[in-house]
């Protein structure tokens, strides 16, 4: 017997949540990390009374009434709805794409002259078929918008043209012919009071958990002490990149205490132009309702790069070369023995954090 039921590698939400699962079903965990904390890219840390999202925002929302319902046995919410700003050159837009966008670029007042407005844009484009982002974005919003608040950003973001980007990229984006700024627009929103790092550490309570642990440089010693391993690192690197390195985009943060009530009065403002270097600026504080020392505030810069083996991976590059290349690692993945592979790294897919705990619950109930 083994003195471990499930090693599983990875202490972000997939982790934590299969873990929190399999203990709550009797089965003894260990959680390993190679981070010195736990919670993965949704850790959060205080500093002057506000928690700070070191890994980016996350606002946390999800039409899953029972991914809903198990997040909140471990925190309770702020009723948080996100409204991001564009700032083009000093120009400010209302994000996601509504009326307020369309009146601030046209003018227009009605749906009906905003929809016009498009529809003309488009077909001076000559767009029919979207082939790429750029013919996408076009078709959707319209030449002005694409060009002011799309281009420039999405450029930064992937570093590649628009014309070499796949259109479903952007439509994630709500686009909504009505005043509602609302971003998410979902049943259930928030932010957990406390932090995300809190929420993460009472799904883990009474779990062993070790820290600062590289499981693929002591793997055989790890495998040895549990029956079955859940694995949520890169699914290229656990396999050491034999097939070669998957692709991703990194972003770095440059994050400052300034010693003033408010810096944008917003938790978000997106710089949509090609020449600002970041992509958006964060001001942490407005996530929970101007919670923090009332004469400080905490921002970070956002910063997108491309990313090389031993860089911290953030965003996989779906397109069709990436696609192809993690085909071939699942049905390397497949035939490993005893060992699921799970989340925004070991699926090499893009996850919003209600997908992953929906992934994670399902995952858990399958194999418990």
């Amino acid at each position: 017997m083994k003195p471990y039921d499930y090693l599983i590698v990875g202490a972000g939400l997939f982790g934590a949540v299969f873990a929190e699962r399999a203990r709550s079903a009797g089965k003894k965990c260990l959680v390993v990390d190679r981070r010195e904390h736990i919670a993965g890219n949704v850790y959060t840390y205080e500093q002057a009374g506000v928690n700070v999202h070191k890994y980016g925002p996350h606002i946390f929302h999800t039409n899953d009434a029972e991914v809903w319902e198990y997040v909140n046995r471990f925190t309770r919410f702020y009723n948080f709805k996100l409204g991001t700003i564009a700032n083009y050159k000093g120009e400010i837009y209302s994000l996601p794409f509504n009326m307020y966008t369309f009146n601030r670029m046209w003018g227009v007042t009605t749906p009906e002259e905003a929809e016009a407005k498009i529809a003309a844009q488009r077909e001076t484009a000559g767009i029919t078929e979207p082939k790429n982002l750029e013919e996408q974005a076009i078709s959707l919003v319209g030449t002005d918008i694409y060009e002011k608040l799309v281009k420039g950003y999405t450029e930064k973001q992937w570093g590649r043209d628009c014309k070499d980007l796949p259109a479903f990229i952007i439509k994630r984006l709500p686009v909504r012919f009505t005043y509602d700024n609302n971003y998410f627009n979902a049943l259930y929103q928030g932010i957990p009071v406390g932090g995300y790092t809190q929420m993460v550490e009472n799904m883990l309570e009474g779990i062993e958990v070790r820290l600062g642990v590289d499981y693929l440089e002591h793997k055989e010693e790890l495998d040895a002490l549990a029956e079955k391993v859940v694995y949520t690192g890169a699914i290229d690197e656990y396999f050491g990149y034999r097939l070669g390195a998957l692709e991703y985009r990194r972003v770095h943060f440059e994050t400052e205490e300034l010693d003033k009530p408010s810096f944008q009065g917003n938790a978000i403002v997106n710089y949509t132009d090609r020449e600002t270097p970041w992509t958006r600026i964060i001001e942490h504080k407005w996530f929970e309702q101007g919670s923090g020392e009332p004469n400080k505030t905490v921002i970070s810069r956002e910063y997108s790069e491309e990313w090389k083996p031993g860089d911290e991976p953030y965003y996989p590059v779906n397109d069709e070369k990436n696609g192809a290349l993690y085909s071939q690692y699942k049905a390397l993945a497949e035939q490993e023995q005893n060992v699921l592979f799970g989340g925004r790294l070991g699926e090499y897919k893009y996850y919003d954090m209600d997908q992953v705990i929906r992934a994670a619950l399902d995952a858990a109930a399958r194999t418990l």
